[in-house]
């Protein structure tokens, strides 16, 4: 099946990756090393999964962590690192798919290497903010010595206070923005961030995504724009290639920006299935979550994280009991 049109024709494949599926919830990011790998995880458990483009399973490991929601890879000296953002909470199946209430928000921001060896950590910074709520990291983006950048640490709480932390390479706290630094207000759930170095100028984008919108700043942490009120409806990742932006959206597309910021291509529209009881999933007759009986080849349900490699085919996790890793083929 091809979805798309014009310069940005597809085929679908959802049955790439061999690996076996679970009754767990996904909920998880991508990203893509220098070789062409393509890195997840598992739907049950915080284990790293790595795959090569024809999807075969090269080898996982555990991050020792809750959730691998987002993953973000770096190079250092020539060596490719992973962080990974963990929220702190897992939905389970034997708990009917809701958070263990004995259990306690304990969220994480780590760095590994390829191999699962943990080589740092960032700590929740010591603010007024957390007396009042929750620290629950959903990303993390690095300002890469490699493209000139001084190595700063960006995370975003975006599940806690909607406040986003900066750090300095060694994981000293420099600062935080929350969205009230420009007119566009404060942040509700930025999900993601993101360094575009597409340009000279490079930019930190901001997945505002209960607000609907992407907000950006400079690499100092002050406000440039906003963008995408008229158009997104719940952007929550980021991956460039090129000259094009692809921005998943969790309900439940992927949207194409030139340069400029300009949609120029709608993937996979399925907004609809968002408005259905119990979405992402379903509710059986007594109100218990089930998994979805609704997905369809070609139509997304719920795009959580992507990256794109360089032959410009696009990788996207679903959020979703029993995950979906779905690969779109550039034609």
């Amino acid at each position: 099946m091809q979805i798309g049109g014009k310069e940005n024709i597809y085929e679908w494949n959802e049955t790439w990756a061999k690996t076996p599926q679970t009754d767990g919830w996904s909920h998880h990011g991508l990203t893509i090393t220098e070789s062409g790998n393509i890195i997840s995880c598992d739907q049950s458990k915080a284990t790293i999964q790595t795959f090569d483009k024809s999807g075969n399973l090269l080898s996982s490991w555990d991050t020792g962590l809750k959730e691998a929601h987002g993953i973000t890879i770096v190079k250092e000296n020539n060596k490719e690192y992973l962080w990974i953002a963990d929220n702190g909470r897992k939905r389970h199946a034997h708990i009917g798919y809701e958070y263990d209430q004995i259990d306690t928000y304990n969220g994480h921001v780590a760095k590994f290497t390829l191999d699962g060896d943990r080589v740092m950590d960032i700590n929740k910074p010591d603010l007024p903010i957390y007396k009042s709520s929750i620290y629950s990291p959903t990303w993390v983006a690095i300002n890469e010595e490699r493209y000139g950048g001084n190595g700063d640490i960006w995370v975003t709480d975006g599940y806690g206070s909607n406040s986003i932390h900066r750090y300095d390479k060694t994981g000293n706290y420099i600062s935080t923005i929350n969205g009230n630094e420009g007119y566009a207000g404060h942040f509700d759930c930025p999900h993601s961030i993101f360094i575009d170095v597409r340009k000279s100028d490079h930019e930190l984008y901001i997945a505002d995504r209960s607000n609907g919108r992407v907000q950006v700043y400079d690499l100092e942490g002050n406000y440039k724009r906003v963008f995408g009120n008229e158009f997104f409806t719940s952007p929550s990742g980021f991956a460039t290639q090129d000259n094009i932006m692809v921005v998943a959206e969790l309900k439940a597309r992927l949207v194409i920006l030139d340069i400029n910021d300009k949609p120029i291509q709608y993937l996979g529209s399925n907004i609809e299935v968002s408005k259905v009881d119990g979405w992402p999933n379903n509710l059986d007759e007594k109100g218990n979550i089930i998994p979805s009986s609704l997905l369809e080849p070609g139509k997304f349900n719920s795009p959580h994280g992507l990256a794109i490699d360089n032959n410009k085919n696009i990788y996207i996790a679903e959020w979703l009991i029993g995950g979906r890793l779905i690969k779109l083929i550039k034609k």
